[in-house]
């Protein structure tokens, strides 16, 4: 009887707020569809790092004649045999023992340069005007480890023969801190939304309260404990809730299913970009549905406390 009770009110309560459920729905479905996309984002950041620094080189490259006219690091004149050996040695050293820098070593010759440099470029106008003497010879370096590039910029930085040491872990950095600033971008915005739910919940709660302040009061006078007289206002905020959590879940899933599978089909156009699966976004859906029943019900707990005074 009781629970029937219960269940009829809260009924009552979410036909006569109706406007402020539908606000109240909408703004935790929206809050918690940020909340769960800035998880993903960040897992799809953390495997594109795994993926991509995984494949990072760090490149020497070598003076030629060219250079030696014109750049100040090869003002002793182009690399010599002695020294790209010495560089290899060098290189061989740091890829021997346990706790090896190196895991594999790449020469590029000027003859390979070119070529690569026609492939990715032969429409450009620069490409016309080279020539394979122009362009360096140099050893691409696979790391163990890509963030100890700076061991191997210490080791032949300013080496004869040495013009430049690059790593191209820099220009995916560049990228993945535009990607977190995003992330923190809609991090941001979904904290927004969710002070505007909370808002929301405690203003329907209370006028919810005060539209029944006439059954409740009567409800005290015949002895009625608190939590019998405050479970279906609770109960009427963690429904709405519920719902707007589970409008953000399908927010999710509709997202990954027509943006990464199907509609855009990202993960066929955009091969080299290792989108997170299913199973990520899977597990992101029973926190979501839990934060959108816990957050009203807490919320609408502590505003009932200092309204009703039971």
């Amino acid at each position: 009887m009781r629970a029937q009770f219960v269940l009829s009110e809260i009924g009552v309560g979410l036909r006569r707020n109706l406007t402020m459920t539908f606000a109240v729905i909408v703004s935790v479905a929206l809050s918690l569809a940020l909340f769960g996309g800035s998880l993903l984002m960040s897992d799809q950041v953390n495997t594109m790092k795994g993926y991509w620094y995984d494949k990072v080189n760090v490149s020497v490259f070598l003076c030629n004649k060219s250079d030696a006219e014109s750049d100040p690091n090869c003002a002793k004149g182009a690399v010599t045999e002695d020294q790209k050996k010495q560089i290899l040695a060098d290189l061989d050293k740091m890829s021997e023992g346990k706790e090896r820098l190196v895991e594999k070593v790449t020469y590029e010759s000027q003859d390979q340069a070119y070529k690569h440099y026609k492939e990715q470029f032969g429409d450009s106008p620069l490409a016309a005007s080279l020539t394979p003497d122009q362009m360096q010879e140099s050893y691409r370096i696979k790391l163990k480890d890509p963030e100890k590039y700076q061991v191997i910029a210490t080791a032949f930085d300013g080496r004869d023969g040495v013009q430049s040491v690059q790593d191209q872990k820099g220009i995916l950095d560049n990228l993945f801190g535009l990607l977190n600033g995003m992330n923190w971008a809609a991090r941001a915005v979904m904290a927004l939304m969710l002070v505007v739910a909370l808002m929301l919940i405690v203003n329907t709660v209370r006028v919810s309260a005060f539209s029944r302040r006439r059954e409740t009061g009567i409800m005290r006078l015949v002895g009625a404990s608190g939590f019998y007289i405050q479970a279906p206002f609770i109960m009427e905020a963690a429904v709405a809730g519920l719902i707007g959590g589970t409008v953000a879940c399908g927010f999710l899933v509709t997202a990954r299913y027509f943006i990464i599978d199907h509609g855009l089909a990202l993960s066929q156009k955009l091969n080299l970009i290792n989108f997170v699966g299913w199973d990520a976004v899977l597990t992101k859906l029973p926190l979501i549905l839990a934060t959108s029943l816990l957050m009203p019900a807490l919320a609408a707990f502590f505003a009932l406390r200092k309204y009703l005074k039971v």
